[in-house]
């Protein structure tokens, strides 16, 4: 019988279909984010452009996911929170960016499984991007994505 320890490790990188997964996962994100009324605030805080801010999520993706560490090579260190911190981030913009990713991941078809794994992750860094102690609910776009089935 074999044991667990000695099974291989399969990486998130690998597991959500390496390069190509990646960039159709971040396409799909800018594209919802880009179109969707829902999002405007989140759309409102990147410039007209997307194209390079969607380079810089699919390199830090790449590494973050267990791929080559894109991100790292070309741009250093990601020190997330400091990179964010001349954006107002508060519960509405942390949640719109959650339904952008959350809804990104189901309709480009990453596994269920996958996609609860990555959920708690997306969610803590997203949460940890905020900068703003706003009294305002959370946002019910993460409610409508989360608990769809």
């Amino acid at each position: 019988m074999q044991n667990s320890a000695d099974l291989p490790v399969i990486s998130l990188y690998s597991r959500i279909g390496g390069e190509a997964g990646i960039k159709t996962l971040v396409d799909r994100f800018y594209y919802l984010m880009d179109s969707l009324p829902e999002v405007r605030e989140l759309r409102e805080m990147h410039g007209a452009n997307l194209d390079p801010i969607r380079q810089v999520l699919f390199e830090f993706l790449s590494g973050w996911l267990g791929g080559p560490q894109l991100f790292l090579e070309r741009r250093g260190e990601p020190r997330l929170r400091m990179r964010h911190l001349p954006f107002k981030i508060g519960r509405k913009e942390r949640d719109q960016w959650i339904f952008c990713m959350f809804k990104a991941m189901q309709d480009v078809g990453v596994p269920d499984a996958l996609q609860e794994e990555l959920k708690v992750a997306f969610w803590s860094t997203a949460d940890h991007m905020r900068n703003l102690q706003d009294e305002h609910s959370a946002n019910d776009l993460v409610d409508v994505v989360v608990h769809r089935r």
